[in-house]
């Protein structure tokens, strides 16, 4: 793939662009769909709920934290996180 040329696309269009890129994985859509129907803050369930593995899941936690479509927060020794509303 070619490089971007910078002014070729809005800032809009980018942020969306990375949306699409971060939801682009079942176990990301998967980890949503769980924190839209269990509100507040998810600690730790995660691995359990889903049925992967923890680094698994960190790294797609990360991937939606870098779209800015969740946010955590540090509570004792772990991260708790919650849909970016």
């Amino acid at each position: 793939m070619g490089v971007t040329k910078p002014g070729a696309y809005s800032d809009e269009q980018r942020q969306v662009s990375a949306i699409f890129k971060a939801l682009g994985h079942p176990a990301r859509l998967a980890i949503v769909d769980y924190m839209l129907k269990n509100p507040g803050c998810i600690c730790g369930t995660l691995a359990l709920e889903l049925g992967l593995a923890q680094p698994t899941v960190s790294q797609h936690l990360r991937e939606l934290k870098s779209a800015d479509l969740i946010v955590g927060q540090v509570e004792g020794p772990s991260v708790c996180y919650c849909l970016n509303a």
